[in-house]
């Protein structure tokens, strides 16, 4: 696998904090460690609190790609 595929994807385009980090939260308990998850996050509050949430979490940001008006980040499950 590379660092630009990931297993699952969630788009939460228009969900507000702390509700988009709850959503992401909940599917990466349902995932493996190692896996990746691939989600879709407004610019502004949730990514001003979401990826600094995952890191304290344990889960790695494996990248950050700015896209139109959101941001697409790859999520790599705790170990």
């Amino acid at each position: 696998m590379t660092q630009n595929s990931a297993e699952s994807e969630l788009d939460l385009r228009g969900v507000l904090c702390p509700l988009n980090f709850v959503h992401i939260k909940i599917k990466l308990e349902e995932m493996n460690s190692g896996d990746v998850l691939e989600v879709l996050l407004d610019d502004g509050e949730p990514m001003r609190n979401v990826p600094k949430s995952l890191k304290q979490e344990g889960h790695r940001i494996l990248r950050v790609a700015p896209e139109d008006g959101h941001y697409r980040l790859l999520i790599q499950v705790a170990e």
